[in-house]
């Protein structure tokens, strides 16, 4: 198992490895031009028989999230395979610890990403999510785009 931290100000453009293992590799960017003050963590880095990872995040954000549309889009070998589009806080009864927080506040949180236990072909992925605080998508407050190798085939 590995993890990786990073608390960065982050200088946009800038590609910051996440992992490596004998399956997978995976590196981001952030793809907006604003330096943010970030962390994640994700353990373990590996696809092999692996039914979920657990992430853990540090952000301070630049703006306040009373609001916050979520878009998530992967691509694969270059084909688009997925557009998901969630609405994460609305300001009224909102689940989610990062709803409500203020421009300038640290967000520590840690949450399971249980898309793992799908098999992924051997190949490269690509995948951008990008947060807005308004429901047309004009005003984004993060995105990051995600690289992830996928070194050999599952089966």
């Amino acid at each position: 198992m590995f993890g990786l931290l990073f608390f960065i100000l982050f200088t946009p453009g800038a590609s910051e490895f996440l992992c490596m293992s004998s399956d997978l590799e995976m590196s981001y960017t952030f793809c907006d031009s604003t330096p943010h003050a970030f962390m994640f963590n994700l353990t373990p880095c590996s696809t092999m028989n692996k039914p979920v990872w657990k992430a853990a995040l540090t952000w301070i954000p630049g703006s306040d999230i009373t609001f916050l549309k979520i878009i998530f889009k992967v691509w694969y070998n270059s084909a688009k395979v997925l557009q998901w589009k969630e609405v994460l806080c609305s300001g009224a009864d909102d689940e989610y610890a990062v709803c409500g927080m203020l421009k300038g506040e640290t967000i520590a949180t840690t949450f399971d990403i249980k898309g793992a236990r799908m098999e992924f072909p051997k190949g490269n992925y690509r995948i951008i999510l990008q947060g807005f605080s308004d429901e047309s998508e004009n005003n984004m407050v993060v995105c990051l785009n995600f690289t992830m190798i996928v070194k050999q085939d599952i089966f």
